[in-house]
């Protein structure tokens, strides 16, 4: 085995992956691995590791350069659950998150947080496809792979792990400064991840092709797409990010397609959203792939039914982009005639009729959405914006103010309600949902000192008061609560 450079061992712990080269064996059944990884309790508990992912994902917020798509948002979350509701041991709830990257990559963070790289959609030829690289990192988080490398550390080298934590941290909030700490803290435990990582990485694979198939996905999936990797690095210069944390010898392809033959084959039909997806992504977040996006818009508009579907979307998106409404109104109209409920046309003709002023136009089709499809999010965030463009500010701030309670980590909601407090010249509303974007993004001090300005605007001991005080307590409680992991 070559040795591994001490990057690589940093890239471990920051994407939070523990991935290894898993020995050669042969497949068992389905079960015959035990599933190891629900322990690992008497170093971190559950509680503590959902506080973490909380500290994590509000590092990645302020770091990193998530897609806030509220359609893209929903879809992989749906996804997503629907494999984490045929996984077992599940402790926490799982939230999932797509970073604007070219890069392929995913990996799972404490918590049940899994975050993805907008670029798998472009590598992924089926939705099984990017189901099993989700239902890989699922597996990582229901085995508590995290907890237990720190319980084995804390095991070999007591006050070693204490240090790889902190600096995991605060590589998310600082790179350059979390990854000089854990350079000096895995200076003396390298040989211990690459260990204890070799049995994580055969653990994940088993579950997660175990989650695949109980979910109706195809388990064949699973070594389609590590094929599909393998060839991109063996005519590339360059290898794709995901095998620097994913390593991919011949032995883990072999062995998963030994087991994806234990299951009974699948025939699964083809996703309309998960086509609906890629396009949206292709067209909307991948402006360096427009070549690219050209081929596959033309392909699928000579493919299936769905596919043909899909293209007509992705030139409708893109013709709105370039702000030929007109052209993308006549392209979209037939789509959302023919299925009026489709959550993917209404968003896109929202955007053409805000595009073309026709705000009466979008607000009266996503109410009447709505009243179908109560308290849908994308639709409701909409409507939230359709009112926001039509200087109807008070019935924004209404559905705002709903929206952000029912919602309180989606980062959509409070930046139109920051700006709609703006319009309606209510400063102290502005800077406390202000003070709730900095927070959602771990800048906890920011986020004090606005509400502490909005604290001071309105009138002593009015409700309005109470309340920003005691938003303030809550956050300095925050803080305190994770002063720990920055020491």
């Amino acid at each position: 085995m070559r040795k591994m450079p001490k990057k690589s061992l940093i890239a471990i712990l920051a994407s939070l992956l523990l991935l290894g080269n898993p020995p050669v064996y042969s497949a068992p059944t389905e079960d015959s691995l035990p599933d190891i990884g629900t322990t690992a309790s008497s170093t971190l508990s559950v509680n503590q590791e959902m506080a973490m992912g909380d500290l994590s994902i509000r590092f990645i917020r302020a770091q990193s350069p998530l897609i806030y798509d509220p359609l893209l948002t929903e879809y992989i979350n749906k996804l997503g659950q629907r494999l984490v509701n045929h996984a077992d041991s599940v402790k926490t709830p799982f939230h999932f998150y797509l970073v604007d990257s070219p890069s392929i990559n995913a990996y799972a963070t404490f918590g049940g947080n899994v975050v993805l790289h907008s670029a798998l959609f472009r590598y992924s030829s089926t939705e099984s496809e990017l189901a099993s690289v989700m239902a890989h990192e699922i597996s990582h988080v229901t085995q508590r792979h995290l907890a237990r490398f720190f319980e084995d550390q804390q095991r070999k080298t007591p006050f070693a792990w204490a240090g790889a934590l902190g600096s995991v941290l605060l590589m998310m909030a600082s790179p350059q400064a979390g990854m000089a700490a854990l350079s000096g803290t895995l200076a003396g435990i390298k040989q211990n991840i690459i260990s204890f990582t070799q049995s994580n990485e055969q653990e994940a694979d088993r579950i997660g092709l175990r989650i695949l198939s109980r979910a109706g996905f195809d388990p064949q999936a699973m070594p389609m797409f590590m094929q599909n990797l393998a060839d991109q690095s063996r005519y590339s210069s360059k290898l794709p990010e995901i095998l620097y944390t994913h390593p991919l010898p011949d032995n883990r392809l072999s062995d998963a397609r030994n087991r994806a033959n234990q299951y009974p084959a699948k025939i699964v039909p083809e996703s309309q959203d998960f086509l609906f997806a890629s396009i949206r992504i292709l067209t909307m977040y991948s402006a360096e792939q427009n070549s690219y996006t050209e081929q596959l818009l033309k392909k699928y508009s000579q493919g299936t039914a769905k596919e043909q579907l899909a293209a007509t979307y992705g030139r409708a998106l893109l013709l709105s982009m370039d702000k030929k409404y007109a052209e993308a109104k006549t392209v979209l109209s037939p789509l959302l005639d023919k299925y009026p409920d489709n959550v993917w046309f209404i968003d896109a003709m929202t955007d053409i009729d805000i595009g073309q002023k026709q705000y009466t136009s979008a607000i009266a089709r996503l109410q009447n959405a709505l009243k179908k499809q109560k308290n849908n999010p994308v639709l409701q965030i909409n409507l939230a914006n359709a009112y926001l463009q039509a200087k109807q500010y008070s019935q924004a701030s209404q559905l705002l103010f709903r929206y952000t309670f029912n919602n309180p980590n989606d980062l959509n909601g409070w930046t139109l309600l920051t700006e709609v407090a703006g319009k309606q010249g209510k400063p102290n509303e502005e800077l406390a949902a202000y003070a709730e974007t900095m927070a959602l993004q771990g800048k906890f001090d920011i986020a004090i000192a606005y509400l502490s300005r909005a604290s001071a605007m309105v009138k002593l001991g009015s409700h309005d008061q109470e309340r920003y005080d005691a938003r303030i307590d809550q956050l300095r409680q925050l803080q305190h609560n994770y002063e720990q992991y920055y020491k």
